[in-house]
């Protein structure tokens, strides 16, 4: 099933040259693993709440690629070109397949509050 890794990173003022070259290098430690961008420096528009700062979200196979690639030396070797420079966070979580029921998973829910 697939899985995504979405990060929230907050504002900078400006971009330093080590965020540049994260964003150079981030596609080679995705390619072994599957992962591929679905949004990423797109414009978020706020509907409720707040969110100060941008939203990134890349799809892999599977929670098991997703944790591999974080967990990668290659990944880890540019994670700090990024981290040291936007505040962020970042989650990795498996997906919900197509034969998902909302309906079904708060029936569940309630029984489970319910006992």
């Amino acid at each position: 099933m697939a899985a995504y890794g979405l990060a929230h990173l907050r504002p900078a003022t400006v971009l330093a040259e080590e965020v540049f070259e994260y964003m150079e290098r981030i596609q080679a430690t995705l390619d072994p693993f599957g992962g591929r961008f679905l949004v990423h420096g797109a414009g978020v528009h706020v509907v409720e709440g707040e969110w100060p700062g941008a939203l990134v979200l890349i799809e892999f196979p599977s929670l098991d690629a997703a944790r591999e690639w974080y967990d990668s030396p290659a990944y880890r070797e540019i994670l700090p070109l990024r981290a040291d420079h936007i505040p962020g966070d970042l989650i990795l979580v498996e997906g919900c397949g197509p034969d998902h029921d909302s309906a079904a998973l708060a029936a569940s829910l309630r029984a489970l509050q319910a006992s």
